[in-house]
């Protein structure tokens, strides 16, 4: 007797939102949940860790409604993975960015690299003034590893981990000293801090300002991938007394050019060569 043997059913292509979509929230519910203040359907970072706030659906108003009991009233707060807000809200800036992931970015240690602790947070904190690659408060430190380059004792560049949304890991606050840009110090910390990243089984992303064209074309030659175009809002929530709006200016691409969008590494992307 014969037997037909049928082609096998190709396997199902997933549909649904990307957990990259709304890396924030994913994060706060996941690997960082040990960090999320949260109300319901709203959730953000301590705001000395991080100017993050977060919907679980943008679209769902009782999500916004959260975020107001969560964050108060008449209070500003960066929000991403929107496109508009309800009716009482206002936006009090707006800005676009580029989501990116490692492809075939090569990942190593970088033997002179070392790892930044709360102790070593003041200096950071100068160099960040000094470059603005992104939001770095006093204790975004414990959002994962940071690596840094020390010469003669003085830290001169900076890169480590941010967002953590489940099997992926941001890197973020990329940046090197104007004296000692173009030796390649920021890519080597990019590959480093990408080489933990991968050995706990996690994928590197980042973010870039969508006209930081220098840095995105930069992070591209090292073996990052475009995915997806973001976008990111400044809100205030109703009711209340306004107060001045916080800037957040990410600077970099990066996720930094305004929460959310990050990164540039740290304004070295106004040259390619300074991230090299």
């Amino acid at each position: 007797m014969s037997t037909t043997v049928r082609p096998a059913a190709p396997a199902p292509v997933p549909t649904g939102p990307h957990v990259l979509d709304n890396a924030a929230w994913a994060a706060l519910t996941g690997p960082h949940a040990h960090l999320a203040e949260r109300v319901g359907r709203a959730a953000r970072y301590p705001t000395d860790v991080s100017p993050f706030t977060a919907l679980a659906d943008p679209a769902d108003p009782r999500a916004w409604d959260d975020l107001a009991a969560l964050v108060g009233p008449g209070a500003v707060a960066p929000v991403t993975a929107v496109q508009s807000v309800p009716d009482g809200w206002t936006i009090e800036q707006g800005g676009d960015g580029v989501q990116l992931t490692a492809t075939t970015l090569r990942s190593e240690p970088a033997p002179e690299a070392v790892r930044l602790g709360p102790a070593d947070v003041p200096e950071i904190l100068e160099l960040i003034a000094l470059t603005r690659p992104g939001p770095f408060l006093p204790r975004t430190v414990e959002l994962g590893t940071y690596l840094g380059i020390r010469e003669h004792g003085r830290l001169i560049a900076l890169a480590g981990e941010r967002l953590r949304p489940p099997g992926w890991t941001e890197i973020s606050a990329v940046c090197t000293h104007p004296e000692h840009r173009g030796r390649g110090l920021a890519t080597r910390l990019v590959r480093a801090v990408a080489a933990g990243i991968r050995e706990r089984g996690d994928t590197p992303f980042l973010h870039a300002a969508a006209g930081n064209t220098n840095a995105i074309r930069l992070y591209e030659s090292i073996g990052f991938t475009l995915r997806r175009r973001t976008r990111f809002l400044l809100v205030r929530t109703p009711g209340g007394q306004p107060a001045p709006a916080e800037r957040h200016d990410e600077t970099r691409p990066g996720e930094e050019t305004r929460p959310g969008e990050e990164t540039r590494p740290g304004e070295e992307s106004r040259r390619p060569e300074e991230n090299a």
